[in-house]
């Protein structure tokens, strides 16, 4: 549907400062002091502000300007009836200078107010504010052709600014839209090449982990077949351990490969379905909102190295995650009760570059990672902002 001049605002752009030269505001501030000026000292020259009406020039002033201020807001969020009540104050300010016979006072604040309705307000009501504010002087005066030759030009000049601001406003309209295109085709060619990777993962390292898979349940199957032996039953455990790691990381990788292509679940369900495994406490707390792939992919990583370690150091013992959200930002947060029995070399495994890794992944998205001893236990807690 066509856009009606006549009804519509100015595109909001057009209502700012943006885009407009420093010196061009600079500008404006001294005119607007040359004004005030101009009409204070020909108030007090005209003689009928002396002694305790002095007082009325500089503050009808700053009532006109505190009413111009708050029309720049309300004209900024479209509100048509405050604007209109704050430009009539001006233009009433205006017609009482012209009772008193202040005509300097009386142009200005005239002028003020056209310039603003025909500016800022829908065209139709900027030009009746406008018209009207001018008639209220004009008529007061009783002057001749010259003042409505004036009245005209100030028209055209509010009219003059409007088309100015307008264009400005529309080109930083086209520029956002063109900086969304460019950022919905970045992200498109990011997908793309995800998409691309993802293939790449899947056929390389799915393959080889599946046909891992295959060899390790020939193999097992074979040990328990196999006679007893006084080695049968630590290679089946080694075989059986290494089965179980096999299929960890394909179902890892299949995540992994999700996550390229922007199919990964939510993370409540994901942490509910690794603490089923070995029956860790899962808990969720606030009301969750939809996190970025990056952030989901983190709190992944983290509840998977924390659980781990939870298992090396403290088998046993019982683990407790908390998924937390609010205002600030979402917060994992792992504790054990402290091992109830010895780990064994299981627990001496390990490099401990866990840690530094999950404290690495936390800290490029912002967020911090705190791990170590607490009670009786240990904790490991990301903290993400959001």
């Amino acid at each position: 549907m066509a856009r009606n001049e006549w009804t519509a605002w100015p595109v909001r752009e057009s209502l700012t400062h943006l885009g407009v030269p420093r010196g061009r505001i600079v500008l404006d501030l001294l005119l607007m002091a040359a004004l005030s000026t101009w009409a204070l000292s020909s108030a007090y020259a005209s003689g009928d502000f002396a002694g305790a009406l002095g007082v009325i020039p500089p503050l009808g002033l700053l009532v006109a300007a505190a009413a111009v201020v708050g029309y720049q807001r309300t004209t900024l969020e479209n509100r048509l009836v405050p604007s209109l009540a704050l430009l009539a104050t001006v233009t009433a300010l205006g017609w009482s200078a012209s009772l008193v016979d202040g005509p300097v006072p009386a142009t200005v604040l005239w002028i003020t107010a056209s310039l603003n309705a025909m500016e800022r307000l829908p065209l139709g009501w900027g030009l009746g504010l406008a018209v009207l504010g001018a008639s209220f002087v004009v008529l007061s005066f009783s002057a001749g052709p010259g003042a409505w030759i004036t009245f005209g030009g100030v028209l055209l000049a509010g009219f003059s600014l409007r088309l100015d601001a307008q264009a400005r406003g529309a080109g930083f309209r086209l520029l956002a839209q063109e900086r969304a295109a460019r950022e919905a085709e970045a992200f498109s060619a990011a997908l793309a090449e995800r998409a691309r990777i993802a293939r790449e993962i899947h056929d390389v390292l799915a393959h080889s982990l599946s046909a891992q898979l295959v060899h390790l349940e020939a193999a097992r199957l074979q040990i328990e077949r196999g006679p007893d032996g006084p080695f049968r039953e630590q290679i089946l455990e080694r075989v059986v351990a290494a089965r179980g790691m096999a299929r960890d990381g394909l179902a890892e990788t299949r995540q992994a490969l999700s996550a390229l292509r922007g199919e990964i679940a939510p993370i409540e369900d994901y942490l509910r379905e690794l603490a089923q495994a070995d029956g860790t406490e899962t808990e969720v707390a606030g009301e969750g909102w939809q996190l970025t792939a990056e952030i989901s992919q983190t709190i992944r990583r983290v509840a998977q190295e924390a659980l781990t370690n939870a298992r090396k150091h403290a088998p046993g013992a019982r683990v407790r995650m908390l998924l937390s959200y609010d205002r600030a930002g979402v917060t994992l947060e792992v504790r054990d009760s402290g091992a109830r029995k010895d780990s064994g070399e299981l627990g001496s495994s390990g490099s401990g570059y866990g840690l530094l890794g999950m404290r690495e992944r936390a800290e490029l998205l912002g967020g911090t990672l705190d791990a170590g001893p607490e009670g009786e236990g240990f904790v490991v807690r990301l903290r993400v902002p959001v």
